[in-house]
């Protein structure tokens, strides 16, 4: 029963990573341990499926429970302090670069390398730069766009340190998303978990293969793309008082050291 409760307790802190940008599913399920019991039931399923779903389901009750519980909280965040929290999970994306940085030349670097960073920086950019000019900032809400926000969201989960909640800000649909969630709005929350479902089942065995195949490139690709979303996550429109601008820095001093602790606890985690 205890071995139960702990696997249920890190459900719950893998569940923050699908809510909390520049916070990692993936990389706080290897914190945890379960990264490599996931991933391998994913692209084995029927491989001791009885054995793996027994071990599985307390870690999947308390993601979603994980879920709903920082659903609460950011909604309510967000309606009140809505800049500043933003602020907040910019820090926290800043604090994982370090360690992506790290993890993406773990097998190698070299200049072309640096080359697809570049590339994939500047063409994620003006595509989301082109994107906000038409959409205003806002992505339309329908089921085929929740669905892809939980494609985006189940990936997460695949390549740990991807924190797909911050190209949600981007597209205008994290705060419906975690107002959804909380308030049980299953327009949106039966869509999401199609994607995740989707993402999870068919994309688990695709990145596994292109990993080893392309690791390196592939992830300095991801760096470029996390890097643009997050300078266009920015609040650009909102007029800054000086108690505003030191909030605001504080606030990304937070995110930043809690975004690096987290790093910290899976190279923690790796070593052992």
């Amino acid at each position: 029963m205890t071995d139960w409760i702990l696997r249920f307790v890190k459900g719950l802190f893998i569940g923050s990573g699908f809510i909390l940008p520049g916070v990692s599913g993936g990389a706080l399920a290897a914190v945890f341990g379960v990264y490599e019991r996931i991933i391998s039931f994913l692209a084995h399923i029927t491989r001791d499926f009885l054995k793996n779903a027994v071990f599985l389901i307390p870690v999947g009750l308390g993601l979603i429970t994980g879920v709903f519980i920082f659903s609460f909280a950011i909604s309510f965040l967000l309606e009140k302090y809505e800049y500043q929290i933003i602020w907040f999970f910019i820090g926290c994306i800043f604090g994982t670069i370090p360690t992506l940085w790290k993890q993406a030349g773990k097998k190698s670097r070299s200049l072309k390398h640096i080359f697809i960073l570049l590339f994939c920086f500047c063409l994620s950019y003006l595509f989301m730069v082109y994107g906000e000019s038409i959409t205003g900032g806002n992505v339309p809400q329908n089921i085929f766009t929740w669905t892809m926000a939980g494609v985006l969201i189940g990936l997460g989960m695949i390549v740990p340190g991807l924190s797909p909640s911050n190209f949600l800000v981007y597209m205008g649909m994290y705060k419906d998303m975690a107002g959804g969630i909380k308030n049980l709005d299953f327009a949106v929350i039966i869509p999401i978990g199609l994607g995740v479902a989707l993402s999870l089942l068919l994309l688990s065995k695709l990145m596994d293969f292109v990993f080893r195949k392309a690791y390196t490139g592939l992830f300095h690709g991801i760096l470029g793309v996390v890097f643009a979303s997050t300078i266009m996550i920015i609040p650009r429109n909102h007029k800054y008082s000086s108690p505003d601008i030191l909030l605001c820095f504080v606030l990304c001093a937070a995110g930043t050291a809690l975004g690096s602790w987290m790093c910290a606890l899976e190279k923690k985690h790796k070593k052992a």
